[in-house]
């Protein structure tokens, strides 16, 4: 049975999310902040959570802070989240799928949908398998091992949405890769109408690889490609 833990401060939302969990068969945990939150995913007696909806106003920590603890500790680093928030400009999810959230739902919401997407997320974790040996373009070197990236020997910093994002182009190496397809394997999720997020990280990952970051071409009206 998937386990499905929500760290949430308003209560009513938290028991309605939870009442729905059990109701489609998740074992659940509900969480008001996010300190209570890391006692649970530290303790020796709860296994790990398989998916984490986390609210982003939270007391405390916010949910990008404690997205951001989560990505860092190689504990804790390939949990799914979904970040649930009322806030709904485009700046602040992308702050939040740059920090490595997997998917994003704005209040209010409708639990259907919400479980929807928990189910799209689990499914595709379990029949995506991520290899382990390095990646190499040109210049470029992905170890995968460590999450590090290299150009000309020299390590850059990236973000976690950045280094998948590269990771997808480098894989896919001379194929034309259409945005939605990008959108859809790197953010876990149909993002319809919000593809600028995509060309923001485009830009980004560019700007860090410098020379190396002419290897990313634009391929008009249809989408990206790792090539010369």
């Amino acid at each position: 049975m998937p386990r499905i833990w929500i760290v949430e401060d308003d209560e009513d939302i938290r028991e309605i999310v939870l009442y729905a969990l059990r109701g489609a068969d998740y074992e659940t945990m509900g969480f008001e902040k996010g300190k209570a939150f890391f006692n649970a995913l530290e303790g020796k007696d709860n296994p790990l959570p398989d998916l984490v909806i986390l609210d982003i106003m939270l007391p405390g920590d916010d949910g990008l802070a404690i997205l951001k603890k989560l990505r860092q500790n190689p504990m804790f680093q390939s949990l799914l989240v979904i970040m649930l928030t009322a806030k709904s400009a485009e700046h602040d999810k992308v702050i939040g799928l740059d920090l490595g959230a997997d998917d994003y739902l704005t209040k209010p919401f409708g639990v259907m949908e919400l479980i929807a997407r928990i189910k799209a997320l689990l499914r595709r974790n379990t029949t995506t398998s991520k290899p382990s040996q390095d990646i190499t373009y040109q210049s470029i070197q992905i170890n995968q091992q460590s999450r590090t990236v290299s150009v000309s020997g020299k390590v850059i910093s990236l973000t976690f949405k950045e280094y998948e994002l590269l990771s997808y182009l480098m894989i896919n190496a001379e194929i034309v890769l259409s945005r939605d397809k990008i959108l859809d394997t790197v953010w876990g999720y149909d993002f319809e109408g919000e593809s600028r997020t995509l060309d923001m990280h485009i830009k980004s990952l560019r700007q860090k690889l410098d020379t190396a970051g002419g290897y990313i071409k634009t391929i008009r009206n249809v989408g990206y490609k790792m090539g010369e």
